[in-house]
């Protein structure tokens, strides 16, 4: 959504958003063009350019691996007005993040580092760091307000991923104490929307039951008692809000950016069910983990301080996001069929 303040702020800044060809990415590159920045996105020579198709003649794509900081410094030298650092590891569910305590933190941590430290280097003028909700503890208030962030340690089944985002804020806040830097701190829920890691085994909860309700799975098994939490953020008021975030520079945070609403993973399974017109058994499993009991969002700050509100309900925002996977696996589907495609 374009606002005047978002336009004042951002229309002929040089931006470089690193992440910018994913999931959340690529949709907050698509409204930066929008609003007239120059856009930078530095890739690895892997990454897929696919979610950048409707805005790639618009578009600066530099290789970079975010591991390495000279390339890194090479990018960054090249002037920027803002740096919003959205790249992260592959979470994934439950499973994956169990089973990649370390891997998850180190290469956050890694990749966080080169970026801030090259962007204190080459005295950008404001930076925007993409936190997570993964940083509440276990028993978190409902909502969570942001101070609980801060307290006890985070959710042991996503342990290595929130520490990693706890103590990337804790390096920005102390960046802008030491060293003067102007930076803002969004902390977004989880997110879900089209482009979502669908066709990849470690995917998230969303992706996770759609392609397996849709891939034919009857009974439908969920995870856990069915009864655990969720603030799910659609992928634009994601972008969104991290655009709000950096152009209130009186706005430091960490800030929550999400959805008033909450909904449990067995009405998220039942919704799904419902909204895919699919003749499925659900069935929970309650010797898997649940995660986090609950996870809701506290967004009284972010309206006071941005007047920021989700846009899209879960329900319009799920229906819209089942849409995209079926017309995605269609494209797919067809891209391989094709004699082309063996060529």
């Amino acid at each position: 959504m374009i606002t005047p303040n978002l336009q004042q702020y951002f229309e002929g800044k040089r931006v470089l958003a690193t992440g910018g060809a994913g999931f959340i990415g690529s949709h907050l590159v698509e409204m930066l063009v929008e609003l007239g920045a120059k856009v930078t996105v530095p890739v690895r020579k892997t990454t897929s350019l696919a979610y950048l198709s409707n805005v790639a003649a618009d578009v600066a794509i530099e290789e970079a691996d975010l591991f390495d900081r000279v390339q890194v410094d090479r990018v960054m030298k090249k002037g920027h007005d803002v740096v919003m650092h959205l790249a992260a590891a592959k979470g994934g569910g439950i499973a994956h993040s169990m089973d990649h305590h370390g891997s998850l933190f180190r290469d956050n941590m890694l990749s966080f580092i080169n970026v801030l430290d090259s962007a204190r280097e080459a005295v950008i003028p404001r930076v925007l760091v993409c936190s997570s909700a993964c940083v509440y503890p276990r028993d978190a208030r409902v909502p969570a307000p942001e101070e609980d962030g801060v307290r006890d340690a985070p959710e042991p089944t996503n342990a290595g991923y929130g520490w990693s985002k706890r103590m990337e804020e804790f390096m920005s806040l102390s960046y802008v104490q030491e060293f003067g830097m102007n930076i803002g701190i969004a902390r977004p829920f989880n997110a879900y929307g089209p482009r979502d890691d669908f066709f990849n085994e470690s995917n998230h909860v969303i992706p996770g039951l759609i392609t397996r309700l849709l891939g034919g799975e009857n009974p439908f098994t969920v995870w856990g008692s069915g009864r655990q939490t969720r603030s799910f953020v659609y992928a634009t008021d994601f972008a969104q809000g991290l655009l709000m975030t950096c152009a209130n520079e009186k706005v430091t945070g960490p800030l929550n950016i999400g959805s008033d609403e909450e909904i449990s993973i067995a009405e998220l399974a039942g919704m799904i069910v419902d909204l895919s017109g699919v003749n499925a058994t659900i069935v929970l499993d309650p010797s898997k983990p649940d995660g986090q009991p609950r996870r809701a969002c506290d967004t009284s700050r972010a309206k006071a301080e941005l007047g920021f509100e989700a846009q899209v309900s879960f329900r319009d925002g799920l229906r819209q996001t089942i849409d995209w996977y079926v017309r995605e696996k269609r494209i797919r589907e067809s891209a391989t069929d094709s004699p082309l495609a063996v060529l």
